[in-house]
C-alpha cells in the first residue's frame, strides 16, 4: 500500500480498552512519531482511556463488540457488531492507506486487523501477556508479524507466522524511572509499602492488607508507611483500619503518580496484569503479586509466574492470599532488606526497557520490506 505524498509512512494503531493494551500503543506511537511516521489511532466506539500520545492522534471510531453476555442473542449482536465494525475499518483503511497497521488485543482492535488482513496490508499484533488474548488467537494466523512481551507465551497457534520478542513497550514517564536508585533501608529508615489492584481497585487487598499489617507492624526495624489504591466503596474503611492501628497510610480510589510511587517503594504488592508487571520490571521494584481470579484464560497467573521465575517477585494465588499467609510472607521480606534488594536487581535486569524501540524496528522493517500478509513465512522465534 501506498505512503503518504509526503514520504512520512502512514501507520495505523488499533487499540482500546484497558491499559495494558493503550499503554504499549501510546508508547510505540511515541517512538514511531519520533522516526517522522505519521499516525492513526483507530479504536472502538466506546472510547475508553488514552495515553498521552494516543490522544494527540487523528482518531476514528469503528464497532467492536465485544462480551455482551452469554445468551444467543446477545452473541449474535456481538458478531453482527463486529461484522459492520469490519466493514467501517475497510472504507477508513482504503481512504488512509496505510503502510502498516499495528493491533494490540482486545475487542477494539479484531475490526480493524480484520480488515487490514483482508486488504493484505502488512500487519503487526503486540500480545501484551504471557497467554496469548481471544482476539489475537483469532488474527494471529493471519498477521504477517506477532510480537510478545514474554519469551514463552502459551496459546500460539502451531503454524504462526514470525514471532518475535520484544517485550512490553512501557510509557516514557514510567522509562524515566528506570534510573532511580532502589529506596536505602539504611538505619531506621521508613519501610514504604505500596498497594494498588488496578484501574478497579481489589477488595482482596483491602480486605487482608490491613489485618496483615497488623500483626506484623510492631515487629518491624523502622517506621512504615502504606500508600493503598482501593475501590471508592472500601476507601473510607481501609483507612478507619490504618488510623485504629496508627499507621502512617495514604489511601484513596486513583493516583495520577503512580510510577513515581512505585518508585519510591520497597515492595509493592499488586494484580499482575500487563502493564502492571511491564512497570515494575522496568522501573526494578520487587512485587508481591496477586493474578486476578476471574480473568479469561487466567492471564494473570501465567505474568506472575514469569516474574515468580525471575526472582523479581513472589506469586500468591488470591485462595492462598490470607491474613495468616500475607503476614508471614511481610515479616521475613521486610526483615530482610538484602532480599528486596536482590529481587528488585532482578526486576530491573529482566525488563526489556527497548521494547518499544524493537517493536517499532519490526514495523518499519516489515514496511521497507514490502512484506505481504505473511501466510508464507515460517514460524521464528527470536531470542
Amino acid at each position: 500500500m501506498s505512503q503518504a505524498p509526503n514520504h512520512m509512512p502512514t501507520i495505523v494503531l488499533a487499540s482500546g480498552g484497558t491499559g495494558g493494551h493503550v499503554y504499549p500503543a501510546d508508547a510505540l506511537a511515541n517512538e514511531l512519531s519520533g522516526r517522522g511516521c505519521r499516525l492513526v489511532l483507530i479504536t472502538d466506539r466506546r472510547g475508553g482511556a488514552v495515553g498521552r500520545r494516543l490522544s494527540e492522534l487523528e482518531t476514528h471510531r469503528v464497532r467492536a463488540g465485544g462480551i455482551a453476555g452469554k445468551g444467543i442473542m446477545a452473541r449474535l449482536t456481538s458478531i453482527a457488531e463486529i461484522v459492520i465494525g469490519i466493514g467501517q475499518a475497510y472504507l477508513l483503511l482504503k481512504k488512509i492507506r496505510p503502510a502498516a497497521v499495528v493491533g494490540f488485543g482486545g475487542y477494539a482492535s479484531v475490526p480493524t486487523m480484520m480488515a487490514a488482513t483482508l486488504m493484505k496490508a502488512r500487519t503487526v499484533i503486540h500480545e501484551q501477556n504471557a497467554v496469548l488474548g481471544r482476539a489475537n488467537r483469532l488474527l494471529a494466523p493471519r498477521v504477517a508479524r506477532i510480537a510478545t512481551s514474554y519469551e514463552k507465551v502459551e496459546r500460539l497457534p502451531e503454524h504462526a507466522p514470525v514471532v518475535e520478542m520484544t517485550g512490553m513497550p512501557v510509557r516514557p514517564s514510567v522509562a524515566a524511572l528506570r534510573d532511580v536508585a532502589y529506596p536505602s533501608r539504611d538505619g531506621a529508615a521508613t519501610i514504604n509499602l505500596l498497594v494498588f489492584g488496578g484501574s478497579q481497585g481489589a477488595t482482596v487487598f483491602a480486605r487482608v492488607v490491613p489485618e496483615a499489617l497488623a500483626r506484623i507492624a510492631p515487629k518491624l526495624p523502622g517506621k512504615l508507611r502504606i500508600t493503598q489504591q482501593c475501590r471508592k466503596e472500601d476507601v473510607d474503611a481501609v483507612k478507619a483500619s490504618y488510623a485504629q492501628l496508627g499507621l502512617d497510610a495514604e489511601v484513596a480510589a486513583f493516583y495520577d503518580d503512580l510510577p513515581r510511587r512505585i518508585a519510591d517503594a520497597h515492595l509493592v504488592i499488586a494484580r499482575s496484569g500487563a502493564s502492571t508487571v511491564a512497570e515494575l520490571m522496568a522501573i526494578g521494584r520487587p512485587s508481591i503479586l496477586v493474578p486476578y481470579p476471574y480473568a479469561i484464560d487466567d492471564h494473570q497467573t501465567s505474568n506472575a509466574h514469569a516474574i515468580d521465575e525471575t526472582g523479581a517477585g513472589w506469586l500468591i494465588p488470591e485462595p492462598a492470599f490470607t491474613v495468616e499467609g500475607l503476614a508471614g510472607r511481610l515479616e521475613s521480606l521486610l526483615t530482610m532488606p538484602r532480599i528486596l534488594e536482590t529481587a528488585a536487581a532482578a526486576a530491573r535486569n529482566a525488563a526489556r526497557i527497548d521494547a518499544a524501540v524493537r517493536l517499532a524496528d519490526i514495523v518499519l522493517g516489515l514496511v521497507k520490506g514490502n512484506g505481504g500478509n505473511g501466510h508464507s513465512e515460517p514460524r521464528k522465534e527470536a531470542a
